[in-house]
């Protein structure tokens, strides 16, 4: 059967689909999964596992007695609780009323079924800084209930199955022909952490480093490969401080008579006015290592493993999630 050049012209990259939670659990004192579900989820999809997909989660609005306002509606053609996107979605969204619009946050999702019910999960985390204050997604996650809706913006499956296209870009791992990898990531890292994991085939081995609040967030992480997990409780430690130490104990400079490495300076990057997000298309090394999390605290773990390591940074993904003190733009 032939393709008419109509029906390839509307296959367009992503969708925003109108889903409601379909159940809640609270995993951990830091940890809500929300389990959504719609008839637009039939057309979401990737060509093979999620891993670390990213997708937008639209947040509504509140009116003054603090009921949700009606989601926006996106210019497009809508079908079946999907509404297809052109290029131009964010910038409609963008001339929204603030008051009305709502919000729009980036996460990871944890689990996708696929089925005559289709549901997607996302794992929310309740708070990210210091004075245990949340944004709009986590006020939003810790008082959802079943039946209540939000838009998401996801991949179009039509278009990332296709097979001269695979135009959906919102997958960053990518180990190549690595064998021996380093995850490495905080709380807002955990469910890509998690995903990729729960991917991996035996013969990959090495390090997954994960620093949550609390002990108490601890998860059990389902994986095939030869990974050996290793969980830091940050407790009233500097968020990342952890993390930064569990990496360089993990990915060792070279000791003393050891012959020298290439170095190379990373440009310096100012991350609160610029996303630091560095990836990489696949290394034919057998090492490589993805890290993801407060933003500061991946430039500085970019710096030390491509400065004083002298990994080539085709061999390592590197990706602000958040920036303390910052709300997501």
């Amino acid at each position: 059967m032939s393709t008419t050049a109509t029906e390839v012209e509307n296959i367009v990259p992503v969708l925003a689909f109108d889903v409601e939670v379909a159940r809640v659990q609270q995993l951990s004192p830091s940890f809500r999964r929300i389990t959504f579900t719609g008839e637009g989820l039939h057309r979401f999809g990737v060509a093979g596992p999620t891993l670390d997909l990213r997708i937008k989660v639209m947040i509504p609005g509140l009116d003054d007695a603090g009921r949700a306002l009606p989601l926006p509606a996106f210019a497009g053609t809508a079908a079946a609780g999907a509404v297809e996107l052109g290029g131009g979605w964010y910038q409609q969204w963008l001339a929204m009323d603030p008051s009305r619009r709502g919000s729009m946050r980036t996460y990871t999702a944890r689990s996708f079924r696929s089925g005559p019910r289709p549901e997607l999960d996302v794992d929310f985390v309740l708070h990210v800084d210091g004075a245990g204050i949340g944004g709009p997604a986590s006020a939003w996650a810790a008082r959802a209930a079943a039946g209540d809706r939000v838009a998401i913006i996801g991949p179009n499956a039509a278009a990332a199955n296709c097979p001269t296209a695979k135009v959906y870009g919102g997958i960053e791992w990518r180990p190549g022909l690595a064998t021996h990898v380093l995850l490495a990531g905080d709380e807002t890292a955990l469910p890509a952490i998690a995903a990729i994991l729960a991917e991996l085939p035996p013969e990959i081995t090495g390090r997954a480093l994960i620093e949550v609040p609390d002990a108490a967030d601890f998860q059990q992480l389902p994986t095939a490969a030869g990974l050996e997990v290793t969980w830091l409780a940050r407790g009233r430690r500097p968020h990342g401080e952890l993390l930064d130490e569990a990496v360089r104990t993990a990915v060792a400079v070279r000791g003393a008579g050891a012959a020298p490495v290439p170095s190379t300076e990373p440009e310096e990057i100012n991350v609160d006015e610029a996303i630091l997000w560095e990836t990489t298309g696949g290394t034919t090394k057998p090492f490589y290592a993805w890290i993801a999390g407060e933003a500061a605290v991946v430039r500085g773990l970019r710096r030390y493993l491509v400065r004083d390591v002298g990994i080539d940074r085709r061999q390592v993904a590197f990706m602000g999630y958040w920036r303390q003190g910052k709300a997501e733009q």
